[in-house]
């Protein structure tokens, strides 16, 4: 997706209803898919384009940009052509927080979609919070991005009012997957290992916090370098060990490599993790090994849900050289949050946005935390964290190559 200087969340609105003023810039070009008219506003997205977890950003970068084009498409807004400007943060914290900056240095700019790694979040959460910009996440977990550092204690403060996100925190996961392999599969020994990143290390908290809870036996505990490729010493660990299955905090570029060699060190049992192994990418890596092996993701999958439809087929009508993967759905719900949001500001606001390009942004950050309706994945509205108030989850095992789902339902505390 080509870079453009523009950077301006907009909306679906009925025809006729808006004419933008400050917040838009003339533009004959149809840029982002389909020409909607002669204002363009632009929708920034930030994910790891490139790299190991290129595969789900460009799934979210996809989604957001299939959201800007649907609006086009049906001129949602009279006068109004959406395009997006996507930045790639390669998963570092440090080109998020660049990016991050170079949407807020735009005086067009009032808002964004991303990112996808929890440990990029804290800088550009607080660079979005100084700017008063709205800042929607379609796949952060870590509970305390929304609700504080002491939220195990339930000591629950929201750091900052301009973030949201539409996936569930691992608050809610790992205690989830805890209670299927205990509950339900019987199994009552684990292994558990994390990367030591914000993700990784909070979805392994809270698992195996549940998991003893519940009566279940942690009989080791170990930290790897996601960097790394060869995990023989801890799987030697692993195999070592009376351990029933193993869990893992982390994403797949590791996970997988992880897995596959402590099946190959003697231990033939699941490695299970969060929605970061929800990924074809894990089967690839991992192969024949990654037979049996558990991930939870983030809401009920997408081909149960009537409201999902419509988005997976214009998806692939779309021609997408990858696929949408376990984020798309929320991206273009993230996406569709912050349409509704410029709707109810260019509402209330006589047919336009604010001329003044700060007031624009702070009433966009309140209609986001206002928004309520069916998306994607469901039902879409945040709660007083800008939590999701979906807190449906999925389970899913690799069965002949593909990851299958084996249980949908809601975490019950």
């Amino acid at each position: 997706m080509r870079h453009r200087s523009l950077l301006v969340l907009t909306t679906a609105v009925t025809a006729g209803a808006l004419t933008l003023t400050a917040c838009g810039s003339r533009d004959d070009s149809a840029g982002g898919g389909g020409d909607g008219g002669s204002t363009t506003v632009v929708i920034g997205v930030d994910a790891p384009l490139s790299g190991k977890l290129s595969a789900l950003g460009q799934g979210i970068k996809n989604s957001a940009e299939l959201a800007v084009k649907t609006a086009n498409k049906n001129k949602e807004v009279e006068g109004v052509t959406f395009k997006l400007l996507a930045l790639d943060d390669v998963a570092q914290p440090g080109t998020g927080q660049q990016n991050a900056n170079r949407i807020i240095d735009n005086k067009e700019a009032v808002g964004a979609i991303g990112p996808l790694n929890s440990n990029v979040a804290p800088p550009m959460q607080k660079a979005f919070d100084q700017a008063d910009m709205a800042l929607i996440s379609p796949a952060n977990t870590a509970p305390e991005l929304t609700q504080g550092k002491d939220w195990r204690d339930g000591k629950k403060v929201r750091p900052f009012k301009t973030y949201f996100r539409t996936s569930t925190t691992d608050a809610v996961q790992g205690p989830y997957a805890a209670q299927y392999m205990f509950e339900e599969k019987k199994l009552k020994k684990v292994f558990v290992i994390d990367d030591k990143k914000t993700y990784g290390a909070g979805l392994a908290g809270t698992f195996k916090d549940e998991f003893v809870k519940l009566g279940g036996e942690v009989v080791g505990t170990d930290h790897i370098n996601p960097e790394d490729t060869d995990f023989s010493a801890i799987a030697t660990k692993v195999s070592n060990s009376d351990a029933e299955f193993v869990y893992y905090g982390g994403e797949y570029p590791a996970g997988a490599p992880l897995a596959d060699q402590i099946k190959k060190a003697g231990a033939k049992i699941p490695t299970v993790g969060g929605d970061a192994l929800y990924s074809g990418e894990y089967v690839k890596l991992a192969k024949k090994n990654s037979e049996g092996d558990i991930a939870t993701s983030v809401g009920a999958p997408l081909e149960t849900l009537d409201t999902a439809k419509t988005f997976m087929k214009d998806y692939e009508a779309a021609g997408y050289d990858l696929p949408y993967e376990a984020y798309g759905g929320y991206s273009y719900d993230s996406t569709w949050a912050i349409i509704q949001a410029v709707k109810a500001v260019v509402e209330g606001n006589d047919g336009k946005l604010p001329d003044n390009i700060n007031d624009t942004r702070s009433k966009v950050v309140e209609a986001v935390q206002k928004v309520s309706f069916e998306g994607v994945s469901g039902a879409v509205s945040f709660d007083e964290y800008g939590d999701t108030t979906n807190r449906q989850l999925s389970l899913y095992e690799v069965k002949n190559g593909t990851h299958s789902v084996v249980k949908t339902g809601e975490y019950k505390d």
